[in-house]
């Protein structure tokens, strides 16, 4: 199988996750201390695989200077389109409980809603597509930690757009529409970057690094905290800890 077609292949694989987790939230009404700690776990796996997958992967690779200039610049663009789509209607995307605008308290937010969902989808796909350019294998703590943090933002935005009072329609286009663009994301982050330097691979999964853990402070750790209280420590912790083990496994 070409490696371009496994690339989009895995990144649908971890995409589906938030259709799981979307199908989980719409379905069944779980408490919302519950699906807060789903999220602080998902929280957690993923700030240890952007710790000790891609961060330590783009330092070796490309050295500190693309890896520091990578990391601050993916931040920076994904704080100003959330900030952006904040304004629109989309600042509580993540929240599964009442939070989230309806289209009569904010006309547009749920296109608003939905390329917020997108935005914060993208990064975490590029870097699976980035991961098979190294050894022509996919990295599969990056797959297994953006799939387990998939399935509580599903889950957690799917409830919320529920109690907001959009439609089945509207919360699985979303979804699938996102878990599909996930697959192709990952394809594009292997086609377009397989020919460039080591220190352009570098920064582009720095650059990813910097939006997930800006992403994660923005709209998944709020939702953790409010709903978790005092228990949103240790099931970060929780997560972080299982990451980390599969990435002394996968390494």
């Amino acid at each position: 199988m070409p490696l371009w077609l496994q690339a989009g292949l895995w990144g649908l694989l971890a995409g589906s996750a938030l259709l799981v987790g979307a199908a989980v939230g719409y379905a069944a009404r779980l408490p919302t201390r519950l699906i807060a700690g789903i999220m602080a776990f998902g929280a957690g796996v993923l700030i240890s695989a952007l710790s000790f997958d891609l961060m330590d992967e783009a330092f070796h690779r490309g050295g500190f200077i693309p890896t520091a200039l990578g990391f601050i610049s993916g931040a920076v663009i994904y704080s100003a389109a959330n900030m952006l789509l904040a304004h629109r209607g989309a600042r509580h995307r993540k929240r599964s409980g009442g939070k989230q605008a309806s289209e009569e308290q904010q006309g547009g937010s749920g296109m608003a809603i939905a390329v917020g969902a997108l935005l914060d989808g993208i990064p975490e796909s590029i870097v699976i597509g980035v991961s098979l350019i190294a050894g022509g294998s996919v990295s599969l703590v990056a797959v297994a930690a953006v799939f387990l943090s998939n399935v509580p933002e599903g889950l957690s935005s799917a409830a919320g757009m529920k109690r907001a009072g959009r439609s089945k329609g509207y919360i699985f286009g979303v979804w699938g529409g996102i878990a599909l663009l996930s697959g192709l994301a990952s394809l594009l982050g292997y086609v377009v970057f397989r020919g460039f330097s080591a220190a352009v691979v570098a920064g582009t999964t720095a650059v990813a690094a910097g939006a997930i853990l800006a992403m994660l402070a923005d709209t998944m750790m709020p939702e953790a905290t409010e709903g978790a209280h005092d228990l949103t420590g240790l099931i970060t912790v929780a997560g972080f800890l299982c990451a980390f083990v599969l990435t002394k496994l996968g390494g």
